[in-house]
């Protein structure tokens, strides 16, 4: 009786019946690591002290409510939005160059990413916006390659480009589209400043 009795508690404290800790780095898919059902309770009892309501920053100097995972450690922090409803569905996730580089990836394209990362990861060349204005950078038509189609559960991704120094004027403003293969836009080199992981809407 004894001996079941250890066997039993053996098993139970085996990794296949111990419960998963959630992920602090790795790949973002579309069901990790937030799943479109999470809503701001679940993901606060799942990550505990590691998750945190904050105001984030949106477009045109607009701030709004939202849940940081890893607030402390900003080479893990993800920014989570959620629903303009009641049921504080999550909506999207988003990654910011708080850090030099990020423990996370999206199709294996991170902050610091470079123009031909992102073009190889894409098949071909894209469209950029162009830079410093609110939406400057971002990636505005994927020209049908791998990363403007939905991801596996239904996702999509938006990239956002940047670069410390001031970018030619060529490159600059509303209305302005660039290629990603650019000869100035290249040579200009920016990288991966933002990523956002949009969920379906249900």
């Amino acid at each position: 009786m004894m001996r079941n009795v250890a066997v039993a508690l053996v098993l139970l404290a085996s990794p296949a019946f111990a419960q998963s800790a959630p992920p602090t780095e790795g790949p973002i898919t579309c069901v990790s690591p937030i799943a479109p059902g999470d809503t701001a309770n679940s993901l606060m009892q799942r990550y505990g002290k590691e998750a945190e309501i904050q105001d984030l920053s949106g477009a045109e100097g607009e701030t709004y409510k939202g849940l940081v995972l890893f607030p402390r450690v900003m080479e893990r922090r993800l920014e989570v939005a959620f629903a303009e409803d009641k049921s504080k569905r999550v909506s999207g996730l988003t990654l910011r160059d708080t850090a030099r580089t990020s423990k996370w990836n999206v199709s294996g394209i991170m902050i610091g990413s470079s123009l031909a990362d992102v073009q190889r990861a894409n098949g071909k060349p894209f469209t950029v916006a162009g830079f410093e204005w609110d939406y400057g950078g971002f990636v505005t038509d994927w020209k049908g390659g791998a990363l403007g189609h939905p991801m596996q559960g239904g996702c999509t991704v938006t990239i956002r480009f940047d670069r410390k120094s001031a970018a030619p004027k060529s490159l600059l403003g509303d209305g302005v589209k660039v290629a990603s293969d650019n000869a100035m836009l290249v040579k200009w080199a920016p990288v991966v400043t933002e990523i956002g992981m949009n969920f379906p809407d249900k």
